[in-house]
């Protein structure tokens, strides 16, 4: 497996993320992004490294280092469905 698509919405996701951590420290928030970005381009070889999500069908990467959790089903492809923080309530907003 060697493809990784992000939805339209886990994309917004993290550019929210992004826009909301640089309101603060514009380069804590670039070392956010390329973080979950480095970390989701490992599905590509590892698709399993995941947890068993939430919801059925899916499954769930901590990134290391941050609060967030990427949210992916794989397929014939790695589908990035979420990226969300992990104090958020889950899984009523898929």
């Amino acid at each position: 497996m060697d493809e990784i698509v992000w939805t339209q919405r886990a994309r917004h996701n993290l550019e929210d993320i992004g826009e909301y951590i640089a309101q603060d420290d514009p380069h804590a928030a670039e070392r956010t992004i390329r973080r979950i970005v480095e970390q989701v381009s490992g599905l590509a070889f590892y698709p399993q490294i995941g947890r068993v999500g939430s919801v059925e069908d899916t499954r769930e990467l901590v990134v290391s280092d941050t609060p967030y959790i990427v949210v992916y089903r794989i397929r014939e492809r790695v589908e990035i469905l979420r990226v969300r923080h992990a104090a958020q309530r889950w899984p009523d907003f898929l």
